[in-house]
Protein backbone atom coordinates (compact mmCIF):
# COMPACT_ATOMS: atom_id res chain seq x y z
CA UNK A 1 0.00 0.00 0.00
CA UNK A 2 2.89 2.29 0.78
CA UNK A 3 4.49 1.57 -2.65
CA UNK A 4 1.32 2.93 -4.31
CA UNK A 5 1.44 5.52 -2.42
CA UNK A 6 4.54 7.19 -2.62
CA UNK A 7 5.53 6.27 -6.17
CA UNK A 8 4.38 6.64 -9.46
CA UNK A 9 6.14 3.96 -11.53
CA UNK A 10 6.59 -0.10 -10.66
CA UNK A 11 10.26 0.12 -9.50
CA UNK A 12 9.94 3.27 -7.96
CA UNK A 13 7.23 1.51 -5.61
CA UNK A 14 9.72 -1.57 -5.50
CA UNK A 15 12.28 1.01 -4.34
CA UNK A 16 9.65 2.00 -1.48
CA UNK A 17 9.09 -1.47 -0.16
CA UNK A 18 13.01 -2.52 0.26
CA UNK A 19 13.61 0.60 1.87
CA UNK A 20 10.72 -0.01 4.49
CA UNK A 21 11.95 -3.58 4.59
CA UNK A 22 15.54 -2.49 5.51
CA UNK A 23 14.39 0.40 7.72
CA UNK A 24 11.38 -2.00 10.03
CA UNK A 25 12.24 -5.53 8.92
CA UNK A 26 8.92 -7.77 8.68
CA UNK A 27 7.68 -10.60 10.39
CA UNK A 28 4.51 -11.30 12.73
CA UNK A 29 1.54 -14.07 12.56
CA UNK A 30 -0.17 -14.69 9.24
CA UNK A 31 -2.97 -16.38 10.85
CA UNK A 32 -5.36 -14.59 13.71
CA UNK A 33 -5.61 -17.90 15.81
CA UNK A 34 -2.49 -18.65 18.20
CA UNK A 35 -0.83 -20.80 15.85
CA UNK A 36 2.79 -19.61 15.15
CA UNK A 37 2.88 -19.67 11.46
CA UNK A 38 4.82 -17.20 9.21
CA UNK A 39 6.40 -16.44 6.00
CA UNK A 40 7.89 -13.75 4.27
CA UNK A 41 6.43 -12.10 1.51
CA UNK A 42 6.26 -11.92 -2.50
CA UNK A 43 5.16 -8.96 -4.84
CA UNK A 44 3.45 -8.38 -8.15
CA UNK A 45 4.24 -4.88 -9.04
CA UNK A 46 3.08 -3.82 -11.88
CA UNK A 47 2.55 -0.08 -14.03
CA UNK A 48 1.58 0.65 -17.46
CA UNK A 49 5.19 0.05 -18.53
CA UNK A 50 6.81 -2.53 -16.49
CA UNK A 51 6.36 -5.31 -13.86
CA UNK A 52 8.39 -6.52 -11.17
CA UNK A 53 8.33 -9.99 -9.56
CA UNK A 54 10.07 -9.35 -5.54
CA UNK A 55 10.82 -11.79 -3.17
CA UNK A 56 11.74 -11.48 0.57
CA UNK A 57 13.53 -13.64 3.12
CA UNK A 58 13.90 -11.58 6.59
CA UNK A 59 15.39 -8.28 5.61
CA UNK A 60 17.00 -9.74 2.29
CA UNK A 61 15.53 -9.87 -0.99
CA UNK A 62 15.88 -10.47 -4.81
CA UNK A 63 13.58 -8.80 -7.68
CA UNK A 64 13.31 -9.94 -10.99
CA UNK A 65 12.00 -7.58 -13.65
CA UNK A 66 9.37 -9.08 -16.08
CA UNK A 67 10.27 -9.07 -19.76
CA UNK A 68 7.07 -10.87 -21.18
CA UNK A 69 5.18 -13.78 -20.86
CA UNK A 70 3.36 -14.47 -17.47
CA UNK A 71 4.64 -14.68 -13.66
CA UNK A 72 2.95 -15.84 -10.68
CA UNK A 73 3.49 -16.41 -7.23
CA UNK A 74 2.33 -18.39 -4.22
CA UNK A 75 3.82 -18.19 -0.63
CA UNK A 76 7.10 -19.65 -1.84
CA UNK A 77 10.36 -18.25 -3.14
CA UNK A 78 10.59 -18.66 -7.00
CA UNK A 79 13.20 -15.90 -8.11
CA UNK A 80 15.99 -18.54 -9.18
CA UNK A 81 18.73 -17.00 -10.65
CA UNK A 82 17.69 -14.10 -12.90
CA UNK A 83 17.58 -11.25 -10.71
CA UNK A 84 17.96 -7.80 -11.75
CA UNK A 85 18.42 -5.73 -8.21
CA UNK A 86 18.89 -7.61 -4.98
CA UNK A 87 20.22 -6.37 -1.70
CA UNK A 88 23.12 -5.35 -1.72
CA UNK A 89 24.22 -7.98 1.39
CA UNK A 90 22.14 -10.89 -0.06
CA UNK A 91 25.11 -12.98 -1.53
CA UNK A 92 27.48 -12.81 1.23
CA UNK A 93 25.30 -13.22 4.05
CA UNK A 94 24.43 -16.59 2.56
CA UNK A 95 27.91 -17.55 1.93
CA UNK A 96 28.64 -16.42 5.47
CA UNK A 97 26.29 -18.80 6.57
CA UNK A 98 27.03 -21.75 4.51
CA UNK A 99 24.50 -21.89 1.96
CA UNK A 100 25.96 -20.98 -1.19
CA UNK A 101 29.99 -21.33 -1.42
CA UNK A 102 30.32 -17.97 -3.52
CA UNK A 103 31.18 -20.82 -6.51
CA UNK A 104 28.02 -22.20 -8.47
CA UNK A 105 25.61 -19.69 -10.21
CA UNK A 106 23.60 -17.87 -7.32
CA UNK A 107 19.76 -19.15 -7.26
CA UNK A 108 17.76 -16.80 -4.35
CA UNK A 109 15.26 -19.62 -4.18
CA UNK A 110 17.41 -22.57 -3.31
CA UNK A 111 19.31 -20.85 -0.77
CA UNK A 112 16.82 -18.95 0.86
CA UNK A 113 13.56 -20.65 0.78
CA UNK A 114 13.47 -22.50 4.26
CA UNK A 115 15.63 -19.68 6.26
CA UNK A 116 13.42 -18.61 9.54
CA UNK A 117 10.31 -19.37 7.38
CA UNK A 118 7.52 -21.42 7.87
CA UNK A 119 6.40 -22.84 4.57
CA UNK A 120 3.30 -24.32 3.26
CA UNK A 121 3.00 -27.44 2.17
CA UNK A 122 0.64 -26.96 -0.79
CA UNK A 123 2.43 -23.90 -2.43
CA UNK A 124 4.92 -25.68 -4.57
CA UNK A 125 1.78 -27.69 -6.12
CA UNK A 126 -0.12 -24.41 -6.14
CA UNK A 127 2.51 -22.30 -7.57
CA UNK A 128 2.22 -24.75 -10.28
CA UNK A 129 -1.13 -25.45 -10.33
CA UNK A 130 -1.21 -21.42 -11.47
CA UNK A 131 1.22 -21.29 -14.05
CA UNK A 132 -0.58 -23.61 -15.44
CA UNK A 133 -4.02 -21.91 -15.87
CA UNK A 134 -1.87 -18.82 -17.19
CA UNK A 135 0.08 -20.46 -19.14
CA UNK A 136 -3.13 -22.43 -20.75
CA UNK A 137 -4.47 -19.09 -21.60
CA UNK A 138 -1.16 -17.10 -22.51
CA UNK A 139 -1.69 -14.21 -25.30
CA UNK A 140 -5.16 -14.02 -24.57
CA UNK A 141 -5.81 -13.82 -21.13
CA UNK A 142 -8.04 -11.18 -20.18
CA UNK A 143 -10.04 -9.40 -16.81
CA UNK A 144 -12.69 -12.52 -16.88
CA UNK A 145 -10.23 -15.34 -17.71
CA UNK A 146 -8.06 -13.90 -14.72
CA UNK A 147 -11.19 -13.72 -12.66
CA UNK A 148 -11.82 -17.81 -12.99
CA UNK A 149 -8.25 -18.63 -12.27
CA UNK A 150 -8.58 -16.65 -8.93
CA UNK A 151 -11.63 -18.55 -8.15
CA UNK A 152 -10.37 -22.03 -8.92
CA UNK A 153 -10.23 -23.91 -6.03
CA UNK A 154 -9.42 -27.50 -7.52
CA UNK A 155 -5.78 -26.26 -8.30
CA UNK A 156 -5.80 -24.47 -5.01
CA UNK A 157 -5.00 -21.33 -5.95
CA UNK A 158 -8.52 -20.18 -4.38
CA UNK A 159 -8.07 -21.94 -1.15
CA UNK A 160 -10.29 -23.17 1.46
CA UNK A 161 -10.17 -25.35 4.78
CA UNK A 162 -7.10 -24.39 7.23
CA UNK A 163 -5.78 -21.61 5.22
CA UNK A 164 -8.00 -19.59 2.98
CA UNK A 165 -7.72 -17.35 0.86
CA UNK A 166 -8.47 -13.82 1.95
CA UNK A 167 -9.01 -11.79 -1.70
CA UNK A 168 -8.19 -11.23 -4.56
CA UNK A 169 -7.83 -8.68 -7.13
CA UNK A 170 -6.77 -8.12 -10.99
CA UNK A 171 -6.33 -5.28 -12.64
CA UNK A 172 -6.29 -4.12 -16.04
CA UNK A 173 -3.49 -1.86 -17.16
CA UNK A 174 -3.32 -0.45 -20.91
CA UNK A 175 -0.18 0.84 -22.21
CA UNK A 176 -1.86 3.80 -23.71
CA UNK A 177 -2.04 6.27 -21.34
CA UNK A 178 -5.25 7.77 -22.74
CA UNK A 179 -7.04 4.81 -21.23
CA UNK A 180 -8.07 4.41 -17.87
CA UNK A 181 -6.69 1.56 -15.38
CA UNK A 182 -9.58 -0.62 -13.91
CA UNK A 183 -9.18 -2.51 -10.65
CA UNK A 184 -11.32 -5.43 -9.78
CA UNK A 185 -11.74 -6.65 -5.63
CA UNK A 186 -13.17 -8.94 -4.19
CA UNK A 187 -16.29 -8.21 -1.84
CA UNK A 188 -16.01 -11.50 0.52
CA UNK A 189 -12.88 -13.50 1.24
CA UNK A 190 -13.59 -16.20 -1.13
CA UNK A 191 -13.34 -15.21 -4.47
CA UNK A 192 -15.19 -17.97 -5.98
CA UNK A 193 -18.37 -16.13 -4.47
Amino acid sequence: RLGLERADTAEKALSVIVDLLEKYGQGGNCMESNMAFTYHNSFLIADRKEAWVLETSGKYWAAEKVEGGIRNISNQLSITTKIDREHPELKEYAKSNGWWDGEKEFDFAATYSYVNTARMTTAGGRYCEGYKLLNKHKGSITSEIMMEILRDKESGINMEGGFMTTGSMVSVLPQQPNLPCIHFFTGTPDPAR
